[in-house]
């Protein structure tokens, strides 16, 4: 099951979301000892985890999670433009077509063999809703040791800076082109995986969101 959610509200929901929320404190906190908040000692949820905060999540009949990204529009509150501005030379993108792709979590109960078939199901979701949405670019932040991985993707990428030494290590800021050859480049690189996309799953947002 592959599906779109909106965010966190005052309080933690319960079901899918939830165990979203307690793998993102198990990976990125315990795990990679980010300096994260953790509600309640168990939820990963910072500030740009709000009510309109767009998620897609893969996750079983259970309701358990399996792995997230996160989408911004970057023309709202995004991680690169609060705490990162610094590593794009022309400064963050701001613009409803850009979005910030963040906190891609794979949960950590899943064994090896399924975290790449999860991980690509997520990023060809993240691309068929870019389609679906008209946006032409997302853009990241990562760790130096990781900005390989991305590119193989298959993505289009180039930084947006030089990359900065951060407290976790070295870190850089990437924009991701999206356009009629992207699903190509990523079936060649062996990323792009379709099959959990319900063709009846509307993946579009209101425009009225993207302002």
């Amino acid at each position: 099951m592959l599906t779109m959610e909106n965010g966190v509200s005052s309080r933690v929901p319960d079901a899918l979301l939830a165990d979203m929320y307690r793998d993102r404190k198990r990976v990125f906190i315990d795990l990679l000892g980010w300096d994260l908040p953790a509600l309640e000692g168990q939820y990963e949820i910072d500030q740009f985890d709000g009510p309109d905060t767009l998620y897609l999540i893969a996750g079983d009949e259970a309701d358990s999670h399996l792995g997230s990204i996160r989408l911004l529009p970057t023309n709202k509150p995004t991680v690169i433009g609060g705490y990162f501005g610094h590593l794009c030379d022309g400064g963050p993108p701001a613009c409803a077509n850009i979005w910030e792709l963040s906190r891609l979590c794979l949960s950590p109960r899943i064994p090896a063999s399924q975290r790449r078939q999860i991980r690509n199901r997520l990023l060809t979701a993240s691309v068929l809703f870019a389609r679906a949405n008209r946006i032409t670019h997302f853009c990241c932040v990562t760790h130096g040791w990781y900005i390989p991985e991305v590119l193989s993707y298959g993505w289009q990428c180039r930084p947006l800076g030089v990359p900065q030494i951060d407290p976790s290590g070295m870190v850089g800021a990437l924009e991701i082109r999206l356009d009629d050859t992207t699903a190509a480049l990523m079936a060649a690189a062996g990323c792009w995986d379709e099959t959990p996309v319900q063709r009846a799953w509307d993946m579009s947002v209101s425009r009225g969101d993207l302002q």
